[in-house]
């Protein structure tokens, strides 16, 4: 299988700082400012952790970002700011290799979760069908995306052609914001195609959400529940929930 494209949301992360850092302001507002609306604390604009000025396209996406810190209490607490972690990639790694983001999210459409199947028991091979077929089927007519199904885990070799209209459909989202929402949302569900899905209108992001784990809720259902695995989708799914909300309002 294809090298897994790296993660934006990950990298945003990383760079993030790891101590917890007191609040140093009284008060997050949005602006204009050249280029968009800025993130302003106590009205002075903010940047990210790369020293760029934290500025948003539309005023709804910095309005975002604001009640993030706005919501902020004593300490700040980057795992409960999503949209900010988000905006930071997108500004400091991803509006510098666009054509790279494009071409990792067309890896995972070359690796797609809905095109590999279990070959048992019926009954999750029926949810799986239930749940992915109609999303393929959306590709191959709204996008000209004709995947292959595969079972098992063992890769298949994707179309020329559908890769090629997966990185058609993504040209209409070439801003940084766009593209770094696209890519978190396609590493997290493991899918290109739900991010699309997502993206176009053909699926709201709960129900992508529950589309990307039909196995992982199967396995639930079988043997229960985790509670560290419970708390780690809680999170992946604030930065998914994030990045929907984000495509959303640009």
């Amino acid at each position: 299988m294809s090298e897994t494209p790296r993660d934006p949301m990950r990298a945003a992360r990383a760079a993030m700082r790891p101590a917890p850092l007191r609040r140093f302001y009284r008060a997050a507002s949005v602006g204009e400012a050249k280029g968009g609306f800025a993130l302003l604390l106590d009205g002075r604009g903010a940047l990210t952790p790369g020293k760029r000025r934290l500025v948003a396209p539309t005023r709804a996406v910095a309005e975002l970002v604001a009640a993030e810190w706005a919501a902020q209490g004593e300490t700040i607490d980057a795992a409960s700011m999503p949209a900010t972690r988000l905006a930071n990639s997108a500004i400091d790694a991803v509006a510098a290799a666009l054509a790279e983001t494009e071409a990792e999210i067309v890896g995972y459409a070359a690796a797609d979760l809905l095109c590999y199947r279990a070959e048992t028991p019926a009954t999750l091979v029926a949810a799986e069908k239930a749940a992915f077929d109609p999303v393929l089927d959306w590709a191959a007519e709204a996008l000209g995306a004709r995947l292959i199904v595969a079972t098992g885990v063992v890769h298949v070799a994707q179309p020329e052609a559908a890769l090629k209209a997966i990185a058609a459909a993504l040209a209409r989202y070439r801003s940084p914001f766009a593209l770094a929402a696209l890519s978190v949302m396609a590493s997290l569900a493991g899918s290109a195609l739900l991010a699309l899905a997502v993206a176009r209108g053909r699926l709201a992001a709960r129900e992508a959400w529950r589309v990307a784990h039909v196995g992982e809720d199967f396995e639930i259902a079988q043997w229960g529940e985790d509670a560290e695995a419970t708390r780690r989708r809680e999170a992946r799914w604030r930065d998914f929930e994030a990045a929907a909300k984000m495509l959303e309002t640009l």
